[in-house]
């Protein structure tokens, strides 16, 4: 399910069904222009990416909006903040929080969050919404919900 209208309606009554919650996290830049093509193209990545699991896993998920942070900022203030909107996921019936992303750095912080971080290998593409990416980030997505489900 996605943050929309409809589906959180159908969430609220079936929310005893959906113990798992997905929060994809962003970086957000302007001050390095020569890298922001590269950053917007991530973020359409991310986002296709996520919506492709929460798709696969459907009736089990809840796909929560992107939570986006300063690309060069202080990840421990971030690591805190995301910890605030795990403890609002934990406060309904989610067992599990995964928290998505193609920035590597978060690895370092891993240890300071309240959920699971997926790290995933970002790549460029030239059209993010060509069929050939689509089909390559379902591939992809097939790992991913394995990964996931072992956690469960």
């Amino acid at each position: 399910m996605q943050w929309t209208k409809k589906d959180i309606q159908t969430y609220l009554g079936s929310k005893e069904y959906i113990d798992t919650a997905i929060i994809p996290i962003i970086p957000f830049q302007l001050s390095r222009e020569s890298e922001i093509g590269k950053s917007t193209s991530k973020r359409e990545i991310l986002s296709i990416f996520a919506t492709e699991i929460e798709k696969e896993l459907s009736g089990r998920v809840l796909l929560v909006p992107n939570y986006y942070y300063l690309e060069f900022g202080d990840k421990e203030a971030e690591a805190k903040r995301l910890n605030d909107w795990t403890k609002e996921l934990f406060t309904q019936p989610f067992k599990h929080v995964f928290i998505l992303t193609f920035d590597s750095g978060w690895k370092r912080h891993e240890k300071e969050l309240d959920a699971n971080l997926l790290w995933l290998p970002g790549f460029q593409v030239e059209d993010p919404n060509s069929v050939e990416t689509i089909q390559m980030i379902r591939g992809q997505v097939a790992d991913v919900v394995e990964l996931m489900r072992s956690y469960w």
